[in-house]
């Protein structure tokens, strides 16, 4: 049975579009019941249209209060049949969300931030990597508590950022890789591998905390080093 999800987006989609592309091709084993999007033009609504996915603008500014929002995504996600079996995706939703949504999906809503976290959270991560001056920079997947971009870390990636490059410069090297981990992480929730202790999330290979080497691309244009390994097909 595939997992059901909802996905929640505010803009342009291209993690949305990642795990649509994995789900026809086979690979997700993974069912999109809603696309909710806070903003009437964000483009990953025309991807939800484009495949024929359900899909709803909830506008933010037309509710007294976040919790009221909240509540109102919470409605329209069960209605669309992602229940205690669902995982609510979080693909670029620039807003942060309360205990009402926390509670009613608890430990069930994933984000991805391009960063590795706990460094450089907020909605600037590869733009204030690069500033900074780092060296490796990248992205996490992480379940969402009530702190912005807190969670427990599910998989991160890791890229080489060069001297002098800006967040428009690394954000598109990172972004091909949120689109790999993102739906791997996903991957691994709909076959119930994912255990959360405390801070920390075990991958578990056949009842096992998982092991054995990192994915690592060796390419000079493309280097990359992804933890927990990425499986075939991802």
């Amino acid at each position: 049975m595939s997992l059901p999800i909802a996905v929640l987006v505010s803009g342009s989609g291209s993690n949305l579009q990642s795990i649509i592309d994995r789900i026809e091709e086979g690979t997700l084993d993974a069912e999109i019941k809603l696309v909710v999007s806070n903003k009437a033009g964000a483009y990953g609504i025309e991807r939800a249209k484009k495949h024929g996915l359900p899909y709803k603008v909830l506008l933010h500014t037309d509710y007294r209060s976040r919790e009221a929002f909240d509540q109102a995504m919470v409605d329209a996600i069960v209605e669309a049949g992602v229940g205690d079996d669902g995982l609510v995706v979080m693909a670029g939703f620039m807003r942060i969300v309360t205990t009402i949504f926390l509670g009613a999906f608890e430990n069930r809503v994933i984000n991805i931030h391009p960063a590795l976290l706990p460094s450089f959270p907020g909605v600037h991560g590869q733009s204030d990597a690069a500033d900074y001056g780092v060296k490796i920079a990248g992205c996490t997947v992480h379940f969402v508590d009530e702190e912005m971009d807190h969670g427990p870390v599910i998989i991160q990636a890791a890229v080489p950022c060069q001297a002098g490059e800006d967040g428009n410069v690394l954000g598109p090297r990172i972004l091909k890789l949120e689109h790999r981990v993102f739906p791997q992480a996903i991957q691994w929730y709909a076959e119930n591998r994912l255990n959360i202790e405390g801070r920390h999330v075990n991958v578990r290979v056949a009842g096992k905390p998982c092991a054995g080497q990192p994915t690592v691309d060796t390419e000079p244009k493309t280097y990359a080093l992804v933890w927990p390994p990425l499986e075939e097909g991802f």
